[in-house]
């Protein structure tokens, strides 16, 4: 074997890299979501990001849906919440009868630079001592 390629075939090898653009954030916050704008149904949030949120929701959604979502968080300001149109990326098994819920993983598909920057605040103050 040539010494290039063995320099070449060293490099190579599997690494499991973080694949997310945007630090995670544990939180657990009401939302508000409807598939349109007649009922709305409540949720919950237990992560976020700038790019997305992990949910529990009460009801099966299915991938690609596009949902009115807001999320109600506490600042120094007070309360605040964000309005966002969200797209479902993946959906979890159900949870169960003692759960109620279904894991969904949505990301943003439209939302304001205001309530982007509102929520950029929030998620730096988890991050700071």
């Amino acid at each position: 074997m040539k010494k290039e390629e063995k320099e070449t075939k060293l490099r190579y090898g599997t690494v499991n890299f973080e694949k997310r653009k945007h630090p995670r954030f544990s939180i657990d916050l009401p939302v508000e979501y409807s598939r349109t704008d007649l009922f709305v149904k409540h949720g919950r949030a237990i992560n976020a990001s700038e790019g997305g949120l992990l949910l529990y929701l009460p009801e099966q959604v299915e991938i690609g849906q596009h949902l009115r979502l807001k999320l109600f968080f506490t600042s120094d300001a007070g309360l605040n919440a964000i309005e966002t149109l969200v797209e479902v990326a993946w959906t979890d098994i159900y949870m169960g009868k003692d759960w109620g819920d279904y894991r969904v993983g949505v990301r943003f598909v439209e939302i304001s630079t205001e309530d982007m920057g509102k929520l950029k605040n929030f998620l730096s103050s988890l991050s700071s001592p």
